[in-house]
């Protein structure tokens, strides 16, 4: 270590009732540098904190000059500071806004202060009130489909036993290749039907590994990218194993990674990463842990126009698409009581399975 490098700064202990905590709880001392931080703040930062405890908070979350002075000034002084709304951008992981309180701690005797600082999301309720507004759209969609899917495979079933009775009729050969395209034409629609309604079988549990998953996934993907296309991953270690069906659930990833595919044509970056939330709201459930498995691409990203009903059954943005992936992976993940969300701009965009880890709810409130 050079002498002008400045040492990580010890973690402080801290007590376990601190990831139990909604709001996202860090600790800097006097140097800005992160003593403590609790699960929440690792959500919002997208950063573990075995990876960052003891380095300045300045490497993982934007500061600007005016910030810092402020910061350094209110240890100096003794005197909080109050942020309300502001937009706090990581260096690793989606901006947010939050407010944002930062206390001085005062040490004893000889002892550096310290700087507390609580975030509260604020978008948060925002986020949950989308969920749910999907939930409910997508409740309608599978409604419309199943009826749709009614009186479409009806007349279908008519239709191909008409055409094998008028193939058994039939002593031209030409006119039997007719009825031959009928049946087959019908069969093709009806899997496009089945297709559309999604899978009919309950999940088989088992423990899966997660990091298998996605490193299956990633292997599949890998023989079939193009030159300019490169996949790699990026995984928490802290993930436990989860019950699952991992047949889904490798579909369902697999359809993200091949939509990410398509739309980064012969040049881009996939990248399939891992992260453990803690006290997580998913489908109106607050948990204790969150799996979430995110399939993250450089692609032009998704066009406005459909981003809002890319998880309805048809809807694509690209000429040759079915419509399809998107939907079935989003139902393959509600199987296990999971959700699919889609943050995209162009430049980026990122697909998140988020996963209930074994365990009770936190509350079945998300304001608990």
């Amino acid at each position: 270590m050079s002498p002008h490098t400045p040492r990580p700064s010890p973690p402080l202990p801290t007590p376990p009732w601190w990831d139990d905590l909604s709001t996202a709880v860090m600790v800097t001392d006097g140097e800005l540098r992160l003593q403590a931080m609790n699960g929440s703040a690792e959500v919002l930062l997208g950063l573990s904190r075995e990876r960052i405890l003891g380095h300045p908070l300045g490497h993982w979350l934007h500061l600007d000059r005016n910030l810092s002075t402020r910061l350094r000034s209110a240890l100096v002084q003794d005197q909080p500071i109050t942020l309300r709304a502001r937009q706090m951008e990581p260096l690793r992981a989606e901006s947010f806004l939050a407010d944002v309180i930062i206390t001085p701690l005062q040490g004893e005797g000889d002892e550096p202060g310290r700087l507390l600082f609580e975030l509260s999301a604020i978008d948060r309720h925002e986020r949950i009130s989308r969920e749910e507004q999907l939930q409910k759209q997508q409740a309608i969609s599978r409604a419309v489909t199943r009826g749709l899917a009614h009186e479409i495979k009806n007349p279908l079933g008519g239709l191909r036993g008409a055409a094998q009775l008028l193939a058994g009729e039939l002593d031209d050969p030409d006119l039997r290749e007719y009825t031959r395209i009928i049946i087959h034409e019908a069969d093709r629609l009806r899997a496009l039907v089945d297709r559309m309604l999604g899978p009919n079988n309950m999940p088989q549990r088992t423990s899966v590994n997660l990091h298998e998953i996605l490193e299956h996934v990633r292997g599949l993907i890998s023989v079939q990218l193009p030159l300019g296309v490169k996949i790699r991953g990026d995984y928490d270690p802290s993930i436990p194993e989860i019950k699952a069906d991992r047949d889904m659930l490798v579909q369902a990833l697999l359809n993200l990674v091949q939509n990410a595919l398509q739309a980064l044509g012969d040049e881009g970056d996939i990248v399939l990463s891992s992260r453990i939330l803690r006290q997580y709201t998913v489908s109106g459930k607050r948990h204790r842990l969150v799996a979430r498995l995110s399939v993250r691409d450089n692609g032009p990203g998704i066009p406005e126009e459909v981003r809002e009903r890319i998880f309805f059954p048809m809807i694509t943005g690209r000429a040759s698409g079915t419509g399809l992936g998107l939907p079935i992976a989003q139902s393959l993940v509600q199987l296990h009581d999971g959700l699919i969300e889609c943050h995209s701009r162009p430049g980026s965009t990122r697909f998140d399975i988020l996963l209930p880890v074994a365990g009770p709810p936190a509350s079945e409130s998300p304001d608990a």
